[in-house]
């Protein structure tokens, strides 16, 4: 039968990046992004509003798609109170041809909630977002990061598989257990005093560099430390 220190050492969590490492992390990413962050519209506005539109609509769909329907749906409903009040059928034709057809029914939803029992605002605490039908801990993260410029963590497609390649390296990234794992590391690499361009970063990086197919490891400001590149030399 195994001892409680067996146990204990069983159950213990997977280490976090020493803090050196996050130091490095960090800087190597924000003058990466300084080059190469990419100009979108959400970026420069603190409506939450705005970018709670714009993180709806890029859940599944790529930048390029969403650009024209961003500026589409923010002339049609510039507003909560403008979304709140228009016909839900409406809303999602307007949606149309980003596909996900239960996202524009989401938002109108979140739309008449923060209507009704905000005043037409989004609140900036991570509980009362989250009580939100629509808006889940990804979303919510974003919000305070981006929004509100709170500092918090963010854990969507990219950030996964940056954190997951750099970090990590063995084990199923989808897993519930490894899920956990990368908040655990998302929540400790978030720059304090540059929250919003680390979160923007993390994304930009995961979507132009270290892509899903075909990284562009060689190019990368991460790749002395990147643990799949190190195991990748290995003999």
């Amino acid at each position: 039968m195994p001892t409680t220190r067996a146990r204990t050492r069983k159950a213990a969590a997977p280490p976090l990046p020493p803090p050196a490492a996050r130091q490095r992390f960090r800087r190597n990413l924000l003058a990466w992004y300084r080059r190469h962050g990419r100009d979108l519209p959400w970026r420069t506005t603190d409506s939450p509003y705005h970018i709670l539109v714009s993180e709806i609509m890029l859940q599944q769909t790529q930048v390029d798609r969403v650009l024209p329907k961003y500026h589409e749906w923010l002339d049609k409903y510039p507003t909560f109170e403008a979304l709140a009040s228009a016909d839900v059928e409406e809303v999602t034709e307007t949606w149309y041809p980003l596909g996900y057809n239960i996202r524009p029914r989401r938002l109108h939803s979140i739309a008449r909630e923060a209507v009704e029992k905000y005043g037409g605002e989004l609140p900036s605490d991570q509980e009362t977002l989250l009580s939100f039908k629509g808006i889940g801990a990804y979303t919510a993260g974003a919000i305070r990061s981006f929004a509100f410029r709170q500092r918090a963590a963010i854990l969507d497609t990219n950030v996964v598989r940056v954190l997951f390649r750099v970090f990590v390296a063995k084990g199923e990234p989808k897993s519930h257990a490894m899920t956990k794992r990368l908040w655990a590391i998302s929540e400790v690499m978030v720059s304090h005093r540059h929250a919003f361009d680390f979160n923007q970063a993390l994304m930009d990086f995961g979507a132009t560099v270290c892509t899903a197919r075909a990284p562009r490891c060689p190019a990368c400001p991460m790749r002395r430390m990147c643990r799949t590149v190190a195991r990748k030399r290995r003999p």
